[in-house]
């Protein structure tokens, strides 16, 4: 990947953002299958050593989200970018629907309750950002399901706005805790969608996949395509950056979203403890003990 740049997919508030004018193809980042495995498998490998050096150094902790339209991707990037990590430092999340007892509680409770300890990677499959996403566009669900109050409700803008604060709040107070805020935007093409929604139809082990629900969503498409605009916009910043990846191609979007994380962790000051000359001669020691262990058996 040695044309890879992550500053060409970043939205970190230097910049608008405008869907309009976002690619969902880019150029093969992998010559044929035996290099795109090959790069996997690096990819893999690099994660693991980041991921087990921060375990070891124990002081970040980092929540990678993932937002898409139905059918992008999400489950199998998580799936392949993970592969070879070392499952004890990684805990994965998938929000669907709100329990009621979810929605019992303000917005951010139900993620609240997960949110990464230091020295692991936490996943979210879907988040919060749902509640600025499918909420904003299906804005009933905030009287109905929600029960918020009505005077909380009479002006809407004013409601996303307090709700896009909330959540710029809660990742500023995330990264002074030394937890970092990577957040990905798989972005399909509207006709790649409908080809693999179609997939799901037609191959029976894939018909679990498929609900009606995501037909009606697309109805609602260029709906959707303004709430992720306006929810990028408001909520990029430096300290949590979007990352918008095409997301027609599935190989370069494994490719790229790996890139993008090892890079992420790269950039955390982390090092393995250093136990000092004492300690290290006081375990030098324990080779003889073993060894003769050994040799009594």
């Amino acid at each position: 990947m040695a044309d890879f740049n992550a500053e060409d997919y970043r939205f970190d508030g230097s910049k608008k953002f405008d869907i309009s004018k976002a690619k969902t193809k880019f150029k093969d980042i992998y010559g044929d299958k035996e290099e795109y495995e090959s790069m996997q498998e690096e990819s893999a490998k690099e994660l693991d050593e980041l991921q087990s050096l921060m375990y070891a150094h124990n002081r970040y902790g980092l929540l990678v989200i993932f937002q898409a339209m139905d059918a992008a991707g999400k489950d199998g990037t998580i799936k392949h970018v993970l592969s070879g990590v070392n499952p004890v430092g990684v805990k994965i999340h998938s929000f669907k629907r709100p329990t009621e007892t979810e929605l019992g509680h303000d917005f951010l409770w139900r993620t609240n309750q997960v949110l990464p300890q230091r020295g692991t990677i936490t996943i979210f499959n879907r988040s919060y950002y749902e509640e600025v996403l499918v909420v904003k566009v299906e804005p009933d669900i905030l009287t109905t399901s929600q029960r918020l109050p009505v005077e909380l409700t009479a002006d809407m803008d004013k409601l996303w706005k307090n709700r896009y604060s909330d959540i710029r709040n809660l990742e500023k107070y995330l990264y002074r805790n030394g937890i970092r805020v990577i957040k990905f935007f798989l972005n399909v093409s509207k006709e790649e969608q409908a080809e693999r929604l179609i997939e799901r139809i037609e191959d029976k082990s894939k018909n679990w996949k498929f609900e009606e629900q995501d037909v009606k969503v697309r109805d609602k498409w260029d709906d959707y395509m303004q709430a992720y605009e306006d929810c990028i916009n408001a909520t990029a910043a430096k300290k949590a950056p979007w990352y918008v990846i095409p997301a027609d191609d599935k190989k370069n979007l494994r490719l790229t979203v790996a890139k993008i994380v090892a890079e992420e962790l790269g950039k955390m000051d982390m090092s393995y403890p250093d136990l000092g000359p004492e300690r290290a001669e006081e375990l030098h020691k324990f080779i003889n003990v073993i060894n003769a262990q050994t040799q009594d058996s």
